[in-house]
């Protein structure tokens, strides 16, 4: 195509802006916290090139990585670049797009077949002083943490045999281990995962593989203090369909999903799985624990269906976005039983984007914070992002530890506004909550829009933001971030 598709996934909000110049000394609005000293990491899909076909969408974009760098001079530079993956680098000395319909390499140009087309758009990833951009179609991409140079596709210095790893990986904050897992580890519509634990220094400690149920979209999974948690929802792949030139997901209303369960420094043979409902999905957990007695206990913001438009209706799913029902819920297992049924129970209000402190990460947690729609929103929300709409009101959870959380504090913003995913900045006080940094996005006009990154009191988030940026530039919706304290990135020199 020689121009980007008329749809809202090229549009509005979502319209590609690609590099932007770097921006310097931009002015801290407000009192910025002494804790706020740092670097907030946003991974943003923007594709450099119209798609070779108009049915394409937002997370099909090319990586690019941005930084927004809080001084401690009350002011903060922005910098914004592309992730040069071996997909971007072809496209560009071509000058147009030659890979195909979204994670389906069949459909690609002859000149690229074999090519890695990961375009690394997910999340920021920082663990053992190394800055990765993944995406969970491939392997990820080290990126220098202070100029976002492109420094090559990584694999643990070779130890990596799984051909994708996830863009949710957890870290142990105790530990400093991290975890992730790889699907599709061997190939276009494996059920062959690949589950992994890294050491504090960044080196690959074990890398075992199992067969999930059927070949699933596997987001997003969780660790506890003692366990491993690998969600298994019903949109599937079949490798005759991408051969076909069809889609990659299908979503299967009438399959069951599973949760499977494993020592998390366990062998793979270990893993036990337990039935849930059929049909549902999620993308993003917000944690896992065990309580007193043992039992485990796995939350997460689940919805009846999958929640994007572009994967539903090729499924024959033809529901409008008020049709998609869900709700922050738990599943609760005994990890000691040898499979059976989940129990779930509702704990919370639709939305996602779970958050909490990484210290809490897999431990029992008394808040989370998440984003969410405003019911009584006054006006239009702002139409963006993979969905279609921006989430307009961020939430407090309180009680996380208990059967019935309640919302105890909320942000909402005007019409026409959204928020991007927020990251928590801890207290230097431990008795104190922290804060959260996250962009805000709002249009003010015909292709107009206002970008500013908001510094919230975590314990008053209603209050509104204790400090803001404003971005003098156009952005496209993030994905996922993550904030890296400055005395760690000055710990590279």
């Amino acid at each position: 195509m020689s121009a980007f598709p008329q749809t809202i996934y090229f549009m509005g909000a979502n319209a590609p802006v690609g590099e932007v110049p770097d921006l310097r000394g931009l002015k801290v609005e407000g009192d910025l916290p002494p804790e706020v000293r740092g670097s907030f990491y946003r991974a943003v899909p923007d594709p450099a090139f119209p798609p070779k076909f108009d049915n394409d969408h937002t997370l099909s974009g090319d990586g690019m990585v941005s930084r927004l760098s809080f001084n401690g001079d009350g002011t903060a530079d922005f910098i914004q670049k592309y992730v040069e993956t071996a997909r971007y680098k072809a496209e560009k000395a071509a000058g147009k797009a030659l890979f195909g319909k979204y994670r389906n390499p069949f459909t690609d140009d002859p000149e690229v077949q074999g090519t890695d087309r990961t375009v690394a758009n997910t999340t920021p990833i920082w663990h053992a002083g190394r800055l990765l951009m993944a995406k969970e179609d491939g392997r990820p991409y080290r990126v220098d943490p202070v100029t976002l140079e492109t420094l090559g596709s990584y694999d643990f210095s070779g130890a990596l045999k799984s051909e994708t790893m996830t863009a949710h990986v957890r870290i142990d904050a105790e530990t400093g281990e991290l975890f992730f897992y790889g699907y599709e580890a061997d190939g276009q519509a494996s059920p062959k995962v690949a589950y992994c634990v890294v050491a504090p220094d960044g080196t690959l400690k074990s890398e075992q593989w199992f067969d999930a149920p059927y070949c699933a979209m596997m987001h997003d999974f969780t660790v506890s203090q003692n366990y491993a948690l690998f969600p298994i929802y019903p949109t599937t792949a079949d490798l005759n369909r991408l051969k076909a030139g069809g889609e990659h997901w299908h979503h299967e209303p009438e399959l069951d999903s599973w949760l499977g369960v494993m020592p998390r420094y366990g062998d793979v043979s270990e893993i036990k799985w337990f039935k849930g409902p059929k049909g549902c999905h999620s993308y993003h957990m917000m944690n896992a624990w065990e309580d007193a007695e043992g039992m485990l206990h796995f939350d997460a913001c689940l919805n009846n269906t999958n929640a994007f438009a572009f994967i539903r209706e090729p499924s024959g799913i033809h529901m409008g976005p008020q049709d998609v029902v869900g709700a922050l819920t738990r599943w609760t297992v005994d990890p000691k039983a040898d499979g059976g049924e989940v129990v779930e129970t509702i704990i919370g209000p639709p939305g996602d984007f779970p958050v909490i402190p990484a210290k809490l990460q897999g431990r029992p947690y008394k808040t989370g914070f998440m984003l969410s729609m405003n019911p009584q929103l006054q006006g239009p929300p702002l139409f963006a992002g993979p969905v279609g709409v921006s989430f307009n009101m961020l939430l407090r959870l309180d009680g996380m530890d208990t059967p019935a959380p309640q919302v105890t504090n909320a942000l909402a913003l005007l019409p026409m506004a959204g928020f991007n995913e927020p990251v928590h900045v801890p207290a230097a006080d431990p008795a104190k909550d922290g804060w959260l940094v996250f962009i805000m996005d709002q249009q003010i006009g015909d292709n107009q829009f206002i970008h500013e990154a908001w510094v919230v009191d975590a314990g008053n988030i209603g209050a509104g933001p204790v400090a803001k940026v404003h971005i003098p530039t156009r952005l496209r919706p993030q994905v996922h971030g993550w904030w890296v304290p400055q005395a760690q990135l000055d710990a590279l020199s």
